[in-house]
């Protein structure tokens, strides 16, 4: 019945477009659909579908980005008429996110928390240039499963070990998982410093989350 509707969410979300993304996601809720339908039939697929794009080399970065754009536009209009409805969408789990202290790269670190919310996870991003200490206090404060920390400079990413050990002094590991990423950081960088994980892109990062809280 609304099938076109959530084909043209899909492609929205395809194509990187925010404002055709809200202008799809007002006509949906004005047609009586409601807000998680138009992320789980509409909007999540369309993400998906970028995904396996991005994987098999067919798109790219800057795609995956749009992607993110649009669906973060979407989601802000759809949140609140969730909210309204009393809707929850079952959360997979608690992350906290942030660039490590002294790097200001923004961009990866915010599309792995647009990914992971679109994916069902309630994401806390706590910005750029965070202090390793925070990460810890936050996590606790929040009771957080996962602790995501971006790196994207081979000089900021030795503070990934500082966050591994911050979270030691507050008693949050193993319980708290860590996982680490950014361009110079390794598989093998986060084995030596203890982390959990790490995700090459932010598809990784999302299925590596699940993976680790056993979802």
């Amino acid at each position: 019945m609304h099938d076109d509707l959530y084909l043209a969410l899909r492609q929205c979300i395809i194509d990187g477009d925010p404002e055709q993304a809200i202008e799809l996601c007002q006509r949906a809720l004005a047609a009586g659909i409601a807000a998680l339908d138009a992320i789980n039939e509409g909007l999540v697929p369309g993400l998906n579908h970028v995904g396996e794009q991005f994987a098999q080399g067919e798109m790219f970065l800057p795609d995956l980005v749009m992607a993110g754009e649009a669906m973060k536009a979407a989601t802000a209009i759809l949140e609140p008429a969730m909210q309204k409805a009393g809707a929850r969408r079952e959360t997979l789990g608690k992350v906290v996110l942030g660039t490590v202290q002294g790097d200001i790269h923004e961009i990866g670190k915010t599309l792995v928390g647009t990914m992971l919310s679109a994916s069902g996870f309630e994401v806390h991003d706590l910005g750029v240039d965070v202090p390793f200490e925070t990460f810890a206090v936050k996590a606790r404060e929040l009771n957080a499963d996962v602790v995501g920390v971006s790196a994207l400079l081979t000089t900021t990413m030795t503070g990934q070990k500082n966050v591994v050990e911050a979270l030691e002094r507050h008693g949050l590991r193993p319980r708290v998982k860590i996982v680490v990423g950014g361009a110079p950081v390794t598989r093998s960088w986060g084995e030596e410093i203890g982390a959990d994980g790490y995700g090459e892109d932010a598809l990784a990062a999302v299925a590596l989350a699940k993976t680790l809280l056993g979802k």
